[in-house]
């Protein structure tokens, strides 16, 4: 359910619990081309991370944000980020090398 370059990257944003537009979140995410965000965004609504709003106005309005359970992810995602911080440093390239 997230795999792929940017479903991670557009739940860093949205994990604020604020409603985003799609307008915002493709200026957030430089990059991203239009396609791949609604692409992303679309397998994320299917699979009940992201909820998607639409205010029936002109111009039409569309909001996205998370369902209580993407919402519940945010721990999860952020106890990777601790671990990858906790990374000890890569050991030097000729290290265990005979000579």
């Amino acid at each position: 359910m997230l795999d792929g370059r940017w479903k991670l990257v557009i739940l860093f944003h949205l994990f604020s619990g604020k409603l985003l537009r799609f307008c915002d979140l493709a200026r957030a995410i430089p990059g991203i081309s239009q396609k791949m965000l609604i692409q992303q965004l679309r397998q994320m609504e299917n699979d009940g991370i992201v909820r998607r709003i639409v205010h029936h106005q002109v111009p039409p309005k569309v909001e996205y944000g998370l369902t209580d359970w993407g919402q519940s992810l945010c721990p999860a995602l952020d106890g990777l980020l601790t671990w990858a911080e906790q990374r000890p440093p890569a050991p030097p390239l000729d290290a265990g090398r005979n000579e």
